[in-house]
């Protein structure tokens, strides 16, 4: 993984010593809550219900275990014990004394992390796929550009408060798993017919209140322009984004306004200025992937006997490796997930002795990192198989082994009423009620890829929108109910789900989940899956089942 230089380390050092002395300032009553909330913002805190919130960068979701073990020490002592890790591959502190974050960052800079732009109207973490480097799909590692990217954010003075907040993804990998085509920017790896690899740059995507796919604007785009295309992109939002109405002030809007004709246009004659003296030398980028070469993989690890004997002799350890771990392109080894959806836990927290175990495992199994990813897991990305069973019985001892990786309890959950000051309704407790009428069915690991997303807010921080089953919390006069939509998807084949029909209460969203996909195992034809089904069927048999006694 990338490793801070010296210019690195002084930057975060005298970012870290500069929001101190805000901080100071601020709670001495030399700045006002408007002075200071422009300051606090940039350097990722957030004011939430009950206490700040703070927000720490996950540079494309890689972890070391120095990391790891930094942020347990930071939730052990500045916190209530745990963090939780977000659908942008960040993890977040919810209880901070806000005297105490400028420790809290000087902590953080000791490991090489920060909290710079993780919040506010600026360019935010860059994110990427958690399989990146491993994956049998792969055309080329993002994740060396993912950080020339980072780099060229951090800190961008012509881009500090820009009309709205900003995201880029990036994949190198044939399936999308990192949602690109709903990000401000996406960017794919991909051959042009010689056979180079270049980006295909997608613009104008988004989530929230008004969720938009983004359109292709250039189908190839040599390595050596990214910077400068990507300039050219934010200095055309910079100057034409709306300032007037924060809900219409992201790029989506700009590109769905002027047509993505003429916003292609824009960025062209702005691109023609400055691309000549931003090009991307070979040198810079074969510098960069230096950083992220393969780990010595053991070249006997696929002759191994104990796995399969494990696999038929254990047939919970053998649920476990069907749904939590995937296929590696070395042949020997997998990528474990850590599964982060334990029923009884809010969806993507993990305690301060937890993170000290994923430490531990990572170190032991694993080169000594792990990775978040967009559903709230983490993930070991290299595994031998013959240490699956180790692995699976030290997660197993601490509520991190749930075999539920792509099923219908692998929920993402906004933090909702329970933390946030913007929710409408709670979240994490529907989540639960979901999980626990999950449970008691039998046939819930026969249902196949399913992926259930619940936000509190039309913020839609849990991206329902875009989720097989997508479950908005709305108020109705103080109380509290649920719009549902159907077929949405994050990846390749991109799609925003349909609405179902009227909201259903509180009292009832867990039995109508559960009608959802009791009508899908009685209408999917084979193994047809729940979004073909949908697709062929359309809403028709769903709503019927929901609304029956309606």
């Amino acid at each position: 993984m990338y490793q801070y230089n010296q210019d690195d380390q002084t930057l975060i050092n005298e970012r870290v010593a500069q929001f101190r002395s805000q901080t100071e300032r601020f709670l001495k009553g030399e700045l006002d809550a408007d002075q200071f909330r422009a300051l606090r913002l940039m350097n990722g805190l957030y004011i939430q219900i009950h206490a700040p919130m703070l927000r720490v960068a996950i540079p494309y979701g890689l972890l070391s275990s120095t990391q790891l073990r930094k942020l347990a020490h930071i939730a052990r002592k500045y916190d209530k014990g745990y963090c939780h890790f977000t659908t942008r591959q960040n993890v977040q502190y919810n209880w901070p004394k806000l005297e105490e974050v400028p420790d809290i960052l000087a902590e953080l800079a000791e490991v090489q992390m920060h909290a710079i732009q993780t919040s506010g109207n600026c360019m935010r973490n860059t994110t990427s796929d958690h399989l990146a480097g491993i994956c049998k799909d792969e055309i080329e590692d993002p994740r060396p550009y993912c950080e020339i990217i980072r780099q060229w954010t951090t800190l961008h003075p012509e881009f500090a408060y820009l009309p709205r907040k900003f995201k880029i993804a990036v994949s190198g990998a044939l399936h999308d798993r990192a949602a690109t085509q709903f990000h401000d920017i996406g960017l794919h790896l991909v051959k042009n017919e010689q056979g180079e690899t270049g980006f295909k740059v997608f613009v104008g995507g988004g989530l929230g209140r008004t969720p938009v796919i983004g359109q292709v604007i250039r189908p190839y785009l040599e390595k050596r322009h990214l910077l400068s295309y990507l300039e050219a992109i934010l200095r055309i939002y910079n100057l034409f984004g709306r300032r007037d109405n924060k809900y219409k002030a992201r790029i989506k809007i700009l590109v769905k306004e002027e047509g993505l004709e003429k916003f292609k246009s824009l960025v062209d004659e702005e691109w023609h200025h400055i691309k000549d003296g931003m090009e991307l030398s070979d040198e810079r980028i074969h510098e960069m992937q230096a950083h992220f070469v393969l780990p010595h993989y053991d070249n006997s690890a696929s002759i191994d006997s104990t796995f399969p004997n494990h696999l038929e002799s254990d047939n919970a350890f053998a649920t476990w490796v069907k749904h939590n771990t995937v296929e590696h392109k070395v042949p020997g080894y997998r990528a474990a997930f850590v599964s982060l959806k334990a029923p009884d836990e809010p969806p993507g927290d993990i305690t301060d002795s937890q993170l000290e175990v994923v430490a531990d495992l990572a170190d032991r199994f694993s080169f000594g990192e792990v990775r978040s990813t967009h559903r709230q897991n983490l993930v070991f990305a290299d595994v031998k198989q013959a240490d699956l069973f180790d692995l699976w019985q030290q997660l197993n001892k601490t509520k991190m082994a749930t075999p539920n990786i792509g099923t219908a309890t692998d929920i993402i959950c906004c933090p909702g009423l329970d933390f946030c000051s913007l929710a409408n309704a709670g979240s994490i407790g529907i989540t639960r009620e979901i999980n626990e009428t999950l449970d008691n069915l039998d046939y819930l690991h026969d249902l196949g890829d399913i992926k259930i997303n619940i936000s509190g807010c039309m913020n839609g921080c849990a991206h329902q929108s875009v989720g097989h089953i997508g479950i908005l919390g709305v108020d109705k006069k103080g109380e509290e109910w649920y719009q549902i939509t159907l077929g949405g998807s994050s990846e390749n084949e991109a799609a925003i789900g349909d609405r179902l029909g009227p909201s259903v209460p509180k009292d009832q969203i867990a039995q109508a989940v559960a009608a959802i996909l009791d009508v899908y195992v009685k209408n999917r034809i084979e193994d047809e899956s729940f979004l073909d089904m949908v697709k062929r069927a359309g809403l028709t048999p769903f709503k019927k089942q929901v609304y029956a006694n309606h």
